[in-house]
């Protein structure tokens, strides 16, 4: 069937963003503030690296849009939230680090490609 990669990368990484997302709210760490005021928790941030590391090694061609940008997770004051993120991360990816786990939430910063909306 046409797309069933595709189905199978995006199940897989939604399942193991899930299983973050889980363990974060066990737990209910404080949301944070972006630059336009509005909240993002560390399940946000993680999950969205999780998501977009998936989807980049099985497709590395192609633009992933994202909700979430590392800007203000890479500032220093942020270093401990990006600490928190980086730990839910690992309990997914064992040997992710925080410049990983920054860059994958920035992979999420495409545009809208051609294969967008199939």
């Amino acid at each position: 069937m046409p797309y069933d990669r595709e189905k199978q990368v995006a199940i897989d990484a939604v399942l193991a963003a899930s299983r973050l997302c889980e363990e974060v709210r066990q737990a209910i760490p404080p949301a944070m503030e972006k630059g336009d005021k509005s909240p993002v928790t560390v399940a946000d941030f993680g999950s969205q690296a999780i998501i977009c590391k998936a989807i980049s090694e099985a497709f590395p061609d192609d633009p992933i849009v994202g909700e979430e940008d590392a800007t203000t997770l890479k500032t220093p004051e942020m270093g401990n939230n990006l600490e928190k993120v980086t730990d839910y991360v690992k309990s997914i990816i064992p040997d992710a680090t925080p410049e990983q786990v920054t860059t994958w939430i920035d992979r999420g910063n495409g545009s809208v490609g051609d294969d967008f909306g199939l």
